[in-house]
């Protein structure tokens, strides 16, 4: 399955096209405009369908293919009155961010020019849902949680619901699964609602040729279905039949890809191929701390502590995740990546290099499976590794992991690298710490 990534409007607009068809029962109020500055905007909003434009409070935000815009305080919005954003703060809004380069929490560095502008819902946060669908080996997954927004990711196998169905399940089947599987935090008023929603949704993913898509988060104000944030991406294997139901979606070029190196593109196409996520970022070639984290929100916090714990934040050489359950052969690829970058030059300074191989605690991500990629690069890399003193340091949990760690410290005690392994029973990033001190 080839996956191609898609603006967060052409989603909704699919959404738009296929809705009475796939939600019966439900109501979507699609407004919704793409632009590139403000007076697009402007000119939008004299075109008849958009005077809400002129008449609601507004959101902003980049539609670019980068996740966490409110965290990198790329989201405009006002929650109360007086101070409603209007069409003209927008505008002005739109073209401040267009006027300069934009750098991510990520590192990443790009010029903004996509835009959604969206009417801004009024909602509490007990309203606010998460669902997504993804394909995971030969299944298909639903991920449900009563608790939607930007720290979903926060506790994850606490807050989400794991619904593994096989693509050969019936829809009755497949209805019953779902009932037996509702998030516990859904009030009893809204659970046959929340119940119908998904087996609607999931049925839309499989029709539509999905192979992502996430809302996060959907707000339920009883039959009125609000859907703030969406990420999705197709499969563009089907898109010979696919066009007009996608509604010309285009696929864009990621945030900051244009500046990309070679070996940043190569990781940006073997993401675009994959049902699972992999990114990098170079900050610094002659960085002496190298990380190969598991999930993006580990990253974050992975690059926020070494950056605070070493004192130079030009220490960080890159930043990145896999995640979303890779094979084993695209683990393999993405360490060999980062390994053969690694020990390029040596540290200026004459220290050892840094490995960080760390993660939370993974939902789905096979660790073993994982970890037997990185372990093959390790066979490759080795002597390069020792060459440049490299010690390493893993922190994991999730399925198998036990296997994981014992399999990957054996290899390494094998090749004669350092390395020091830790489990669940370890703070997160606590190898951060232990690696500078050391």
């Amino acid at each position: 399955m080839a996956q191609r990534a898609i603006r967060e409007y052409d989603g909704k607009a699919i959404f738009s096209k296929h809705w009475e068809k796939y939600f019966s029962g439900f109501h979507y109020g699609f407004k919704s405009v793409l632009v590139t500055n403000g007076d697009d905007l402007r000119k939008k909003a004299q075109e008849h369908g958009f005077e809400w434009l002129k008449q609601e409070a507004l959101v902003a935000k980049p539609d670019m293919l980068f996740g966490k815009r409110g965290k990198n305080d790329l989201v405009l919005f006002r929650t109360t009155k007086p101070g409603d954003v209007t069409l003209e703060e927008a505008a002005a809004w739109i073209d401040s961010k267009i006027a300069h380069e934009t750098t991510l929490l990520s590192g990443q560095k790009g010029t903004l020019t996509h835009f959604v502008v969206e009417p801004f819902t009024p909602h509490t946060q007990e309203q606010e849902y998460y669902i997504s669908a993804t394909t995971v080996g030969e299944d298909d997954v639903l991920y449900l949680s009563a608790e939607g927004g930007m720290e979903v990711e926060e506790g994850w196998e606490e807050k989400v619901n794991e619904v593994v169905i096989p693509i050969t399940m019936d829809d009755a089947s497949i209805v019953h699964l779902i009932r037996a599987n509702v998030p516990v935090g859904i009030p009893a008023e809204n659970k046959e609602r929340f119940i119908a929603f998904a087996e609607q949704f999931y049925k839309f993913y499989r029709d539509q040729n999905f192979a992502y898509l996430e809302i996060n988060p959907i707000v339920m104000v009883g039959n009125d279905m609000h859907i703030l944030d969406l990420v999705a991406r197709l499969d563009d294997t089907a898109g010979f039949m696919m066009a007009d139901a996608w509604c010309g979606a285009e696929f864009p070029t990621a945030f900051g890809m244009e500046d990309q190196t070679p070996e940043e593109k190569a990781i940006a196409l073997a993401d675009s191929k994959s049902g699972a996520s992999l990114k990098l970022t170079i900050l610094n070639p002659m960085g002496r701390i190298w990380t190969m984290v598991a999930g993006g929100g580990a990253s974050v916090v992975y690059a926020d502590t070494i950056a605070d714990l070493s004192g130079n934040v030009s220490d960080l050489a890159n930043y990145g995740e896999y995640s979303g359950g890779p094979t084993t052969g695209e683990t393999k690829f993405y360490a060999d990546t980062v390994l053969d970058l690694m020990t390029r030059h040596k540290d200026p300074k004459g220290r050892d290099k840094i490995l960080i191989i760390g993660g939370a605690i993974a939902n789905f991500t096979d660790v073993a499976k994982t970890f037997t990629g990185i372990i093959q690069s390790f066979e490759e890399y080795a002597q390069r590794m020792k060459e440049h003193n490299t010690r390493i340091y893993v922190r994991r949990g999730g399925p198998n992991y036990e296997k994981g760690l014992k399999d990957i410290k054996e290899a390494a005690d094998r090749l004669g690298l350092y390395i020091e392994v830790y489990g669940p029973e370890t703070h997160v990033t606590d190898i951060v710490r232990m690696a500078l001190e050391k």
